[in-house]
């Protein structure tokens, strides 16, 4: 018997049963495939895409229109609500890093006084009489005149108090046969008549006009504004001057509609005359249904009463001075303003 010897110099061995699948039926053998662990290709993947994309339009030309359009609008609608929002901070943020551009850049409170009529008299000395106003069928009440001297006073008080106040008198030119008198300058020279009630080294100097507002809810907004105008910023907090029985309507719907922080608004209000008491909670019962149904006074009856308030047909300003809240002014709807509001941070 020979001895085969398996060393370096031996034949070289060979497989007896070849790797792979031995197929007994076709007497073939199956190769075993190897798996290739490729690297991610994203070009290959770009154009599996590609080639879905055209099939599924092949299929769904129509449907693959209507899908294309919805997510081209929403993308559009997406960007250009975020390249706002960004441009509106931003240039908030730009502008109020140089106080000295605005005449009053230290103070951060506003105090307004929300104008009710236009002082009609060639004399100051008869502020407290109704002759001296120009009332419309429902002011005309003995003791009316004495309930505006009692707004200008209370504001005046309240903005004496605060060395970081400014007061603004609010109103436009509301009535025709005033000539082109706003309710705001009335307030201011009833004041300047009156010596700011013993106050006038504390807040003359830091007592303003807001002399476009044609309601209750710009009297409010465009002060805001205003505010803006004067001082670079927003106030931080906001009291508001009027009769108590408009608190509900100042504090919560209009207060709700600029979206303005509950605990940094302030209330005060002043009573009606006695004899007008009654009417006046009717009355105000029913402009708060017309602002609850219509928050920004920009439909129906209360979009005809502002048009009706605007005699010589000014030009409202608002709001160049204060173009972070621009969507605000424009905005008109029953839902809160759903954009930006720098007080809401």
């Amino acid at each position: 018997m020979s001895n085969y010897s398996f060393g370096s110099g031996s034949p070289k061995s060979f497989s007896a049963y070849p790797r792979g699948d031995f197929d007994l039926e076709s007497g073939t053998i199956k190769r075993v495939r190897r798996h290739k662990n490729s690297p991610f290709n994203p070009i290959k993947m770009l154009k599996s895409i590609r080639n879905r994309l055209q099939y599924f339009y092949k299929l769904h030309p129509l449907l693959f229109f209507v899908v294309s359009l919805s997510l081209g609008v929403t993308i559009f609608l997406v960007i250009t609500v975020y390249e706002s929002r960004y441009r509106i901070v931003n240039n908030y943020r730009t502008s109020d890093t140089d106080p000295e551009n605005y005449p009053f850049p230290k103070l951060r409170n506003l105090v307004m006084v929300a104008g009710h009529s236009v002082y009609t008299s060639s004399s100051c000395g008869k502020v407290d009489k109704e002759d001296s106003w120009l009332l419309e069928s429902y002011q005309k009440n003995p003791g009316q005149a004495a309930t505006f001297l009692a707004h200008i006073k209370e504001g005046i008080e309240i903005a004496a108090k605060d060395e970081a106040a400014l007061l603004l008198f609010s109103g436009g030119e509301t009535r025709k046969t005033a000539g082109p008198r706003s309710e705001a300058q009335s307030y201011w020279a009833v004041a300047e008549s009156k010596g700011w009630f013993g106050n006038e080294e504390k807040v003359r100097e830091r007592a303003l006009t807001e002399e476009h507002a044609r309601d209750s809810f710009e009297n409010l907004l465009f002060s805001v504004c205003r505010f803006r105008e004067l001082t670079g910023s927003y106030p931080q907090n906001i009291t508001v001057v009027s009769y108590d029985f408009k608190a509900e309507r100042f504090a919560q719907l209009h207060r709700s509609a600029i979206g303005f922080p509950e605990s940094r608004f302030f209330y005060s209000g002043t009573p009606a005359t006695s004899n007008a008491k009654q009417a006046a909670a009717k009355g105000e019962a029913l402009v708060r249904t017309q602002f609850q149904e219509d928050p920004y006074g920009c439909q129906g009856a209360l979009h005809r009463k502002k048009l009706g308030r605007d005699p010589f047909h000014r030009t409202i300003p608002y709001p160049i001075g204060c173009p972070e809240i621009e969507g605000l002014f424009r905005y008109c709807g029953t839902a809160p303003y759903p954009g930006f509001l720098p007080w809401v941070q």
